[in-house]
């Protein structure tokens, strides 16, 4: 095979993929004579749009574990597929109606949920086709999505027991709620940041009259306008200044309702006046103080957050924030408004709306997490066992005190969302009861059951189902046992999906729903199938801009990773980021930072760039900064790789690389005569082997890619192959077939420790490099063994001969920079103290690498020379070059100047305790290197000046 003059990513990538997956190499492995099973489930991401760089990241991770397992002779899974993701697509298909001049409640249900499943098509069919571009590979004729009719069942079959083993209730709570959307929101879609506010101190007089001389409490509130969903005045017990009112009763101002001052530790005594209204209602800490007083929760909010029937009629029907500036006005006509002060609140927004959220007493359905489930455990309680006693750890472990954390301190969840795209909650009312407070109702897997249920409960009229669909988390959760086709008679009615790859080996997940998603995950399996859902569960950073911010499509500085693999012009990229923006000045903003950072647009780095760029970046722990130079310079690198193949093969292809097998072994015979710079790359090439394979166990992905970098770069190209030239020129025909197979031989390996990380050069490289090799043993590199090192064939003294050999092509290179010798002047080199055999031995490489005439062993160097000595491998190496005394004096000591402030700057920084202590650690280390270097080059600039000017 024919390799092209240079490395073009977009000429090998779409097609090299498209045969991959025609060839059926993806699909999962149920070989019974392999030991090992090994599963990813892939994170299902939103139908909602496109990958962003996060799934980029969390791609290229999981693709390197799965080929690098693949390769190892595993029988392996990567269990792909999406999720519906409720509110996000609802919001996204509405907004599309919007553009129509529709809205949803025009359409119906019916019609709303058709187009919902069309825009799924279309993104869905995006997100994969993205995916694939990655070089992702997924076993796709796997694929899952969570409103399939399979994962649909399992959602009712799990609701249903649930529902009948106690864990699953109806009750009203309070939960976030979106007024815009009229739904509850979890967690996770609340964004809480500080804002400008007020804090209003409220006169609250005592209903029966004055107590010792006091008339009333000062109140002090962020919230004036649910005043009247207050049902108590509450201060701490031992605060002196209330003590003796606890007890009494005050007059609610506006609406002159008698309500108690009770005592409870949850009051801050040196917040405001440290006495607070009670709204158990309309606040989540007061909701709890309520449950614990027994006191009323008076809701004065309809659903889009107008206040109801339940306030003084002047109030009726006023937006809230309406009503705050009418009660503020009213509260100062009658003289109860004491203090008005500025105030820094945090405001809960929702994420998809930008409104403020309002804590809202609602019918919802819940899980109980804490409640003993029939085993005698409750789910939150199984869930922290399997983490505690080591079956599911996590990577770093730091998570787990996270994960633990957030268990220890669960609420119920509330699985229930007002919305029409999801699973529909499968719970049947009573028609006659619609509209009541708490109406009769029956949980089935079908209307057909619900019927049975409400006639054996004495009901036989008309059943109207729960209009309300499931949290996207629920059928989320269910993900790690759904996805293999799961039935409610497991274990006893099996499949070997579920044999095989329950649990899965890894989760590869952000830091942000590890609770959300992770957690709920591993209470759900544990429960409903009696297994853990995954072993490891590897918590990577958030991906943010070079400047470390998150990336947003406010702040303008989001990236496609597509846009990265293929390149994009400046005009489209800007388009592309202020598509869609309704404020012009924010998207001129957003196009001028554009224009600046991306002068002439983003250049095609192609895919196994990129996927280097993020493995470099997997630092345990860390958000992750993106900078495009890192993406040039792994662009370089696989142009590097690629060049290095291509020397390979025009020499040795159609020569003798001493591969056969019939010829005799490398070291007993003169057919093969291996030097020990040969057993030098393969002892080096082992020492990778087996760094790779400690870093994928490891997930250190970034330790990984530096392997391969130092290895293939470093080491195999800039110096086996200038060293193996000489070889190919000079050697004797033993020599030269010993360097012809050891290049095929460690450059087939090498592709094979690599592709896991950089697929399709690996790919594209290995057919053309394993026949050649004599190593095409598979059809594909991704079938082809992973490398495993041989501790045998490490070779300790052809390592120190080779540093020897480096440390003295170095130093000599060195001097001649010093000495401002050009490229092709040569001229003898001049060593003393140092094996002469050695020195011969290494003369044709020195001569070749550091472009010197000849290298001669000398009893000692001539000092009428004055040319500089270099000091390496225990020698002494001077070129035979005749210096100008003052004009070497003058260069040395301008360099002597530029090496000490080089130093005082480095010694500087370590000085500064905040750059010590705050810079991260490789940063500080690398300083150091830089201060030792910079030290040790002064050190041999004053020993050559010593030198001369004993002249």
């Amino acid at each position: 095979m024919e390799l092209e003059k240079s490395f073009n990513p977009a000429a090998i990538e779409q097609p090299l993929y498209r045969h991959w997956e025609s060839a059926g190499y993806f699909k999962a492995g149920f070989d019974p004579d392999k030991k090992r099973a090994y599963c990813i489930l892939m994170p299902p991401p939103n139908v909602t749009g496109t990958l962003h760089m996060g799934h980029g990241f969390n791609q290229t991770i999981m693709d390197t574990l799965i080929r690098w397992r693949r390769m190892s002779g595993d029988n392996v899974l990567w269990q792909p597929g999406t999720d519906h993701a409720g509110i996000a697509t609802q919001i996204v298909v509405e907004r599309l109606l919007e553009k129509e001049g529709l809205t949803r409640q025009e359409l119906g249900r019916e019609k709303f949920l058709e187009r919902v499943w069309q825009w799924k098509e279309y993104s869905g069919s995006t997100i994969t086709q993205q995916m694939r571009r990655l070089g992702s590979s997924p076993d796709w004729s796997r694929e899952r999505f969570t409103m399939d009719e399979g994962l649909s069942r399992v959602v009712i079959q799990t609701f249903v027991r649930l529902y009948r083993e106690g864990l699953i209730y109806r009750g009203k709570r309070l939960v976030n709620w979106d007024p815009k959307l009229k739904t509850a929101v979890s967690d996770l879609e609340v964004n809480a940041e500080e804002e400008d506010s007020f804090l209003w101190s409220i006169h609250y007089p005592l209903a029966d009259g004055p107590v010792d001389g006091v008339e009333g409490v000062i109140v002090a509130t962020t919230r004036p306008e649910t005043l009247f969903g207050d049902t108590a005045v509450m201060v701490h017990p031992d605060d002196e200044r209330y003590r003796h009112l606890i007890g009494k009763t005050v007059l609610l101002p506006l609406a002159h309702r008698r309500i108690p001052i009770i005592a409870d530790e949850a009051v801050d005594p040196t917040f405001g006046t440290g006495c607070v209204k009670v709204t158990p209602a309309h606040d989540f800490n007061d909701f709890a103080v309520g449950q614990r007083h027994n006191l009323p929760m008076i809701n004065i909010m309809r659903l889009d957050a107008h206040l109801n029937d339940n306030v003084p009629e002047p109030f009726r029907g006023l937006d809230r924030f309406v009503a705050r500036e009418r009660v503020v006005e009213a509260l100062k006509e009658q003289g109860l408004l004491v203090d008005v002060k500025p105030h820094r609140a945090m405001i809960p927004r929702g994420d998809r709306t930008g409104v403020v959220l309002e804590p809202m007493l609602t019918d919802q359905w819940f899980v109980a997490t804490t409640k003993p489930a029939p085993d005698g455990k409750s789910l939150a309680q199984k869930a922290l066992e399997v983490v505690d006693n080591g079956e599911i750890r996590f990577i770093p472990e730091n998570w787990t005190n996270t994960y633990r954390q957030w268990l220890t301190n669960i609420q119920d969840w509330c699985i229930s969302r007002q919305l029409w795209w999801g699973h529909q909650i499968p719970a049947w009312y009573a028609a006659e009861d619609e509209g009541k407070e708490n109406p009769r109702f029956w949980v089935a897997h079908d209307e057909t059951e619900a019927a049975q249920l409400a006639a054996a409960d004495g009901y036989t009229g008309p059943l109207v189902r729960d209009p309300d669909v499931l949290d996207t988390w629920y059928s989320s959760a269910l993900w790690p046992f759904s996805t293999l086709d799961w039935t409610p008679e497991y274990p006893a009615r099996s499949n070997p999906a579920l044999d095989l790859y329950l649990p899965s080996s890894v989760l590869v997940t952000g830091f942000d729903i590890i609770f959300f998603w992770v957690a709920r995950m591993v209470m759900m399996t544990t429960h409903i199938t009696g297994k853990i859902p995954f072993r490891d569960v590897y918590v990577h950073g958030l991906i943010r801009d070079a400047e470390g911010q998150k990336m947003s499509k406010s702040k303008g500085n989001v990236l496609d990773p597509i846009d990265l693999i293929d390149g994009i012009s400046l005009d489209a990229l800007i388009e592309k980021r202020t598509f869609g923006l309704m404020n012009p000045k924010q998207a001129e903003s957003i196009a001028a930072r554009t224009r600046k950072e991306f002068p002439n647009g983003i250049p095609a780095f192609g895919a196994d760039a990129l996927r280097f760029t993020f493995a470099s970046l997997a630092s345990p722990g860390r958000d992750i900064k993106f900078d495009l130079n890192r993406c040039e310079g792994y662009r370089n690198f696989c142009n590097k790789l690629w060049n290095a193949a291509r020397f390979v093969l025009m020499n040795t292809e159609g020569h003798d690389c001493g591969l056969a097998d019939h010829q005799p072994n490398a070291c007993q015979g003169e057919y093969l005569d291996f030097s020990f710079v040969d057993r030098w790359i393969v002892s080096r090439l082992q020492r990778a082997e087996h760094e790779a394979d400690q870093h994928l166990n490891a997930y250190r992905f970034d330790l990984l890619a530096r392997t391969l970098y130092e290895f293939i770069w470093d080491e195999y190209c800039d110096w086996y192959l200038e060293l193996a030239k000489v070889q190919l020129k000079n050697g004797t025909a033993a020599q030269q077939r010993a360097t012809r197979r050891t290049l095929l031989r460690v450059l087939e390996a090498t592709l094979r420790l690599a592709h896991p990380v950089i697929p399709f050069i690996t790919e594209t490289l290995w057919q053309a490099v394993a026949p050649v090799a004599a190593r095409k043993t598979t059809d594909s590199i991704m079938l082809a063994p992973y490398p495993v090192a041989q501790p045998e064939r490490i070779d300790e003294a052809a390592e120190a001969a080779m540093a020897d050999l480096k440390a003295i092509i170095n130093e000599v290179r060195s001097i001649r920079t010093q000495m401002g010798l050009k490229p092709g002047e040569r001229v003898p080199l001049l060593v003393t103290g140092f094996d002469a055999a050695q020195a011969e031995r290494f003369a044709p490489y020195i001569e070749a690498l550091a472009r010197v005439s000849a290298v001669r062993v000398v009893p000692e160097l001539p000092e009428q020379l004055l040319a500089p000595v270099a000091v390496a491998a225990g020698g002494q190496w001077m070129l035979e070059v005749t210096v100008d005394l003052e004009a070497e004096k003058a260069r040395l000591t301008k360099e002597r100047q530029r090496l000490t402030n080089e130093i005082a700057r480095a010694q500087g920084k370590l000085a500064n305790e905040a750059f010590v202590t705050r810079a991260p650690a490789a940063v500080v280390a690398q300083e150091r290197e830089r201060l030792a270097k910079f030290t040790e080059e002064l050190a041999q600039i004053d020993a050559q000046l010593a030198r001369l000017e004993r002249r």
